[in-house]
């Protein structure tokens, strides 16, 4: 039986800890500052199958601008229980235990070039996402990371706004692409240009390889330029006031869509 709770106790600290080294293979959070984080503000919850700790994520009060937000720093899921949806439900536990602690709104970063993520966070949990940051955690050793910026999105979940509660759908028919692509010799996604002078529409698309992880390891030198290509072009879009709000995946690509921030009913 698949069941959640929120976790508070060293012992518990202790398993999520084992299970965050399993997935990672990384050095773990240590137990003493997720212990810390939780009797202030924070919030851990777990995903079992029995008694079996086979997911959870990890949160703590973040402050920015005058701004008081839960910062959601860890999502895991045990491998053998990947793809099956557990993400998606530890999120909106999140956002359930979030509410009632007085939480209005969730930040998270994630890899815009991991469309799975990208899915997740703006299609389905109608995140939306504005900022992006270059080389966000330095150089990074895990296999997911390795060899290249570490550049991130960082989405801002809206809990408790009318576009998050009430499952809003942005208007997006009619983008204008940003770019496009080509596929080479060898069946891969290359970066092609398309020129816009002035952002001034009302929705654009961007394309990104949809299975980042082949590419990467097939071709260092393409994955490195579609870093490089597509970081020129979210940011961009967000300097001109656009926020991306959806990623719909394809056969080889990903797309990914924007809107003027300013049309959303986000509240406050």
């Amino acid at each position: 039986m698949i069941e959640w709770r929120e976790l508070k106790t060293m012992e518990e600290m202790e398993d999520v800890q084992a299970l965050d080294e399993l997935i990672w293979k990384a050095d773990p959070v240590p137990t003493h500052q997720t212990s810390t984080a939780v009797k202030n503000g924070g919030i851990m919850l777990g995903l079992y199958d029995g008694k079996k700790l086979i997911g959870f994520s990890y949160g703590f009060p973040g402050f920015k601008n005058g701004n008081l937000y839960l910062c959601s720093h860890m999502l895991g899921i045990h491998p053998n229980y990947q793809s099956q949806g557990f993400g998606e439900k530890l999120k909106q536990k999140q956002r359930e235990v979030a509410l009632a602690k007085g939480y209005e709104q969730i930040h998270w970063t994630f890899d815009p070039l991991e469309t799975r993520n990208g899915y997740l966070n703006l299609s389905k949990l109608n995140g939306i996402c504005h900022t992006y940051v270059e080389n966000c955690y330095g150089e990074m050793k895990d296999k997911l990371n390795k060899g290249l910026p570490s550049d991130r999105f960082e989405v801002h979940w809206h809990i408790k706004s009318p576009y998050v509660t009430e499952k809003q759908q942005p208007l997006i028919d009619g983008a204008i692409p940003l770019n496009s692509y080509t596929v080479n010799e060898v069946g891969l996604p290359t970066f092609k240009h398309v020129e816009e002078k002035e952002l001034t529409a009302d929705v654009y698309s961007l394309v990104v390889p949809k299975d980042f992880q082949s590419l990467k390891a097939d071709d260092k030198e393409l994955a490195l330029d579609w870093r490089y290509q597509t970081r020129e072009k979210f940011q961009q879009l967000f300097q001109a006031g656009y926020t991306t709000v959806r990623n719909q995946p394809e056969e080889i690509i990903s797309t990914y869509y924007f809107v003027k921030k300013s049309t959303l009913e986000l509240g406050g």
